[in-house]
């Protein structure tokens, strides 16, 4: 405004345009009217106050805004802006008396899963042709995390991680629970291990051999390459699926780590394993799920179950490639989401391939992969 009052009063004095020069001076009057309106200091205490900050997809996600006159005079009508994501909400304030407070409550639609920043508060003051605008930020934004929508996976589902537990391997090992066998005494035995009564009657030292058990230590692969997804929703049902399974394991306190594309993804908690899966954004890529299978058995030799979680492009063919590179004795599973399919068992090689349509039914699956 006061730019365009200074170009057309310099247009005015170069031609001698006196309507020039009455708009010059019309638009500078304005331009100090607007000045009083966003003048002045508000003196406000304001909380924002999210109720939970991790909610998952569909639940209800609840803040309030709370307004304090921390002034010792009236505050005049003003508006609140609190940013929400891409959105920007508005909350009028009224006159405020000294010390008076005044709340609001907002509800934050949580259909999508995604970290969504709120805020920060500020306060706007503006003329009433909204020439000038003038904003103070009040508060810090904060993050709210929807999560996934996960399910719990019970009885025989979920049994299916636990009973992984203590099973012997035919790997052998000089100290373990699982007894296999006796064998000669080598130089640099553990000599707890030597069999007495065994060792009296031989008259030669003999040792126990024992067979490796099984820790379960479960490895999940999740492909995040859209091209092997036929939709945005069977991505999103994979991401929850490969979310819901790792969550029994942390509840099941099993080890586990979480590998896509893009990197691991932290598993310490259930908290950082279900943030980091907010987070992913899945794009086309090079990486394909068998890329990804052959990273994975590199990052994680350990693994006693491994998961594919791919889409409905992902073939046979890529599958059976992706289950090649499994160490030998790793169970290994692919869940191939594909929506609106009936959960189904099939066998590729040594690969137990499980179907499913519905995130609902992946306790079903589950069972039959245990069956």
């Amino acid at each position: 405004v006061l730019a365009a009052s200074i170009l057309l009063w310099s247009f005015g004095q170069a031609f001698g345009w006196q309507e020039a020069k009455a708009a010059a001076i019309a638009a500078f009057v304005l331009f100090l009217i607007a000045i009083g309106f966003i003048m002045g200091r508000s003196s406000y205490g304001v909380i924002l106050d999210l109720a939970r900050t991790r909610v998952a997809v569909g639940d209800s996600a609840v803040g309030s805004i709370s307004v304090s006159n921390t002034s010792t005079r009236p505050l005049l009508p003003a508006a609140l802006e609190l940013p929400v994501g891409s959105a920007t909400a508005i909350f009028h304030l009224p006159r405020m008396k000294p010390q008076q407070v005044h709340e609001d409550l907002f509800t934050i639609p949580t259909a999508r899963r995604a970290v969504i920043v709120v805020g920060p508060v500020r306060s706007v003051r503006a003329d009433p042709l909204h020439l000038l605008r003038r904003q103070v930020m009040w508060t810090e934004p904060e993050d709210l995390f929807v999560h996934p929508r996960t399910v719990a996976l019970a009885g025989s589902a979920a049994g299916f991680i636990r009973d992984l537990e203590g099973m012997p391997t035919t790997d052998l090992s000089s100290a373990d629970v699982s007894f296999h066998a006796l064998r000669d005494y080598v130089p640099g035995d553990d000599r707890r291990h030597i069999h007495w009564k065994t060792t009296a009657r031989t008259n030669k030292l003999m040792v126990r051999q024992f067979e490796e058990t099984r820790r379960a230590h479960l490895a999940i692969s999740l492909s995040i390459n859209t091209d092997e997804y036929e939709s945005e929703q069977e991505f999103e049902m994979a991401i929850s699926a490969a979310a819901s399974i790792g969550r029994q394991a942390i509840r099941e306190q099993r080890e586990l780590d979480v590998l896509t594309q893009k990197g691991p993804l932290r598993c310490e908690t259930g908290r950082n394993m279900l943030d980091d899966m907010t987070r992913i954004v899945g794009a086309p890529m090079r990486r394909t799920a068998v890329d990804l299978a052959r990273t994975l058995a590199d990052t994680v030799p350990n693994a006693s179950v491994v998961f594919f979680v791919v889409g409905s492009n992902v073939t046979p063919a890529q599958l059976r490639s992706a289950a090649a590179s499994v160490p030998p004795g790793v169970r290994s599973l692919a869940v191939r989401l594909q929506m609106g399919a009936a959960p189904t068992r099939a066998n590729i090689a040594d690969l137990t391939v499980l179907t499913l349509g519905d995130l609902a039914d992946l306790a079903i699956v589950l069972r039959k992969a245990a069956a």
